[in-house]
């Protein structure tokens, strides 16, 4: 399997038009090529000089937790002007107009996790947006989705539209199966912008990737692209336990295995376990954590761990919406949904965002069971399952 990044050095007519072009770059540490480089050192070897570097949440060397304000960038940008596209407002998100320079071409290169949430995806389309008004065409170097990108296995449906947010800037559904490559190009399509190298955008996809094969098959090392991403593990179950950020129950940061450890103090871990019952495509065990940042830090949680077993039939939103329930039902005075700003959010309340619909919340509170809530959130319709289906065949037609 060859990623974008390992094919440039054999692309010579895209190389030279990088050459040919003041170059700015949106990329961070976690995207190396074949060989361990990252994306900055691959283009320094091909005589490629950055005139300006972006980088996403977390910083460039993924030094910053989740929401954390980044500012300035203080990381080796190989000499370059390094901008950070995560700080204190919604403003912060995409480059502005000084900070191109005269750039006449973009290129993208991150590492995504297959979530709605996973705000690399965001930040991308957000320059690819800004650079076609300026003129400036964008290339992604494309990478696989790490947990698949299997139409059977999408889940939670595309969010209301007052509910678009940094965690799901347009309505996508939570797992949603394709590439950052991918969805930027649908985006950018539906908005009947110009695609292909004569346009505003085109990709360099990979070569190899079996869209039904997860990380674990593709033969090179799991590199962690952000600090609580530390596993295939974590990435599959992702998708249903950043559902936790929306409530008080710990979603296991602080811990080594965040979002596979669920828990709070309040809990009784062999209760929850109990309630939890038997999940396809995994193990569920009692399991006790102490966070050492993040929710009741310092405390000991009791909850379980989930083990994915079998990714072909593990249903990670379902299973955390299941979770969800169970511990309200357990501890209904304890538990609590999150009531404070959330990715630069102030209106919605943060399981509303999460879920795409304030329906899951009236349900939840209301008492509704795990499968009542799935059933108001998993759901993904068709023309979504289609458009994963015909992903590739427009990535082949705007080929960098």
């Amino acid at each position: 399997m060859l990623v974008g990044l390992d094919q440039l050095p054999r692309l010579s007519a895209l190389r030279k038009r990088l050459a040919d072009s003041k170059l700015a770059v949106l990329t961070h540490t976690p995207a190396v090529d074949g060989q361990g480089r990252q994306t900055l050192e691959v283009l320094r070897s091909l005589e490629l000089q950055p005139s300006v570097v972006f980088s996403p949440e977390h910083g460039l060397d993924g030094l910053a937790q989740a929401e954390e304000p980044v500012g300035q960038d203080d990381a080796d940008a190989g000499g370059a002007p390094l901008v950070s596209l995560y700080g204190t407002s919604k403003e912060s998100l995409r480059p502005r107009d000084e900070d191109w320079g005269d750039a006449g071409m973009l290129l993208i290169d991150l590492v995504d996790v297959g979530s709605r949430y996973y705000t690399y995806v965001w930040t991308a389309l957000l320059c690819a947006r800004a650079a076609a008004e300026r003129g400036v065409h964008t290339v992604v170097l494309d990478r696989p989705n790490p947990i698949g990108g299997d139409p059977a296995l999408l889940e939670g449906r595309p969010q209301d539209p007052e509910l678009c947010s940094f965690v799901g800037l347009e309505p996508t559904p939570i797992r949603h199966g394709m590439t950052v490559g991918e969805l930027v190009a649908y985006f950018l399509n539906q908005e009947d912008r110009p695609l292909g190298p004569d346009g505003v955008l085109s990709v360099v996809p990979t070569r190899g990737w079996e869209r039904y094969r997860t990380a674990s098959a593709h033969g090179r090392p799991f590199v962690p692209p952000s600090p609580n991403m530390p596993t295939e593990q974590t990435a599959l179950v992702y998708p249903g336990g950043c559902l936790l950020e929306g409530t008080n129950l710990s979603e296991g940061r602080g811990t080594t295995t965040p979002f596979q450890s669920v828990g709070a103090p309040y809990l009784s871990a062999g209760a929850l376990a109990q309630a939890l019952g038997e999940v396809p495509g995994a193990w569920v065990r009692p399991h006790r954590f102490r966070p050492s940042f993040g929710k009741h830090q310092g405390e000991v949680c009791n909850g379980v761990m989930l083990h994915v077993t079998d990714p072909a039939r593990f249903r990670p939103v379902e299973t955390y919406l299941r979770l969800i329930a169970a511990a309200r039902a357990l501890a209904p005075e304890a538990f609590a949904l999150l009531d404070r700003p959330y990715e630069f959010e102030t209106e919605h309340c943060a399981f509303d965002l999460l879920t795409g619909t304030p329906e899951a919340r009236a349900a939840l509170l209301a008492g509704a069971s795990g499968e009542e809530l799935a059933a108001l959130v998993c759901p993904v319709d068709e023309e979504w399952k289609l458009r994963v289906e015909t992903a590739e065949e427009l990535l082949q037609e705007i080929r960098a």
